[in-house]
């Protein structure tokens, strides 16, 4: 299969690039920058140059394919709202070209922002969001392409990261505390990486119209556990903050910090055969790669 990746560079998307390889798909990746393109070139993908905001440069790409897995976001907290319509626009256009054909469109959400007390699953709706990632891909199955959502765990894990985990070690490096909001106890799902990868591949070669699926292989990590092993490592003391501290300590991060979003990935794992092998996060952090700078 000849399968179109947009943010195919990243930290995920590279992972999944040798996924697919490695199972005999050809890939062409979007590149919007000459770095961008070598990595490309240097992992075996072709270049497909273009950007979420070139809607033709993605129509190409599309019709140039067998399947599509969009995979970039711009991770802009200052202007979400604008980033989720330039989101949304990238995969109506991406539809607009796999429409009438049985070819796959595996759309990436997010698992953070339920707060449902309970762990999600993935015959929960979206949650409310400017991203609009899933709801647009939805969209698209109700008018009979076949695209799928795999909503991601808010920590994917790995040598490289530099999302989520990495941000709290690094607040916690500059103000000397390793916290937590409140007591501690609400969760963050988590998946390696490498695990990640493989179920794209997945909902890629089986993913039916309308599916959603997750990228969970940690249910749910209480943030007063990471808070501990970032103290512990960084031979930090660690303590509480409340709600109304916690903008102040974690600034952009403030409005994740305190959420509860765990998530079952048990259906997925029926559904697609997806079963993670890699470590889990704590297990990565005590590694100890994470604190090396």
């Amino acid at each position: 299969m000849r399968v179109f990746i947009t943010g195919a560079s990243g930290f995920i998307g590279t992972a999944i690039v040798q996924e697919l390889l490695g199972a005999g798909h050809h890939v062409l990746g979007l590149a919007r920058s000459n770095e961008s393109a070598e990595k490309l070139i240097a992992a075996g993908a072709e270049v497909h140059r273009g950007s979420l905001d070139d809607l033709d440069s993605l129509r190409r790409g599309a019709a140039a394919s067998d399947g599509v897995i969009h995979l970039a976001y711009n991770h802009n907290f200052i202007e979400y709202e604008a980033a989720g319509q330039t989101d949304r626009h990238a995969i109506e256009a991406l539809g607009e070209t796999l429409a009438g054909s049985d070819r796959a469109l595996v759309v990436t959400a997010g698992l953070a922002g339920f707060n449902l007390g309970r762990p999600v699953t993935e015959e929960d709706s979206a949650a409310a969001s400017p991203r609009m990632s899933e709801v647009a891909a939805l969209a698209l199955a109700a008018q009979g392409i076949r695209a799928s959502v795999i909503r991601l765990a808010p920590s994917v894990h790995d040598r490289g990261d530099q999302g989520f985990v990495p941000t709290l070690i690094n607040i916690a490096r500059q103000t000397g505390v390793a916290a937590y909001v409140g007591e501690g106890l609400n969760r963050w799902p988590a998946v390696h990486r490498l695990d990640a990868a493989r179920l794209f591949r997945l909902a890629l070669e089986q993913g039916t119209a309308g599916a959603r699926y997750h990228g969970a292989a940690d249910e749910g990590i209480p943030m007063r556990d990471i808070a501990a092993i970032i103290g512990r490592h960084l031979n930090l003391t660690v303590v509480s903050k409340t709600p109304e501290e916690a903008a102040a300590h974690f600034g952009w991060m403030g409005r994740f910090v305190g959420m509860d979003a765990s998530a079952s990935s048990a259906l997925t794992q029926q559904r697609l055969g997806w079963h993670p092998t890699q470590p889990g996060l704590l297990a990565d952090l005590e590694e100890g790669d994470y604190f090396r700078k």
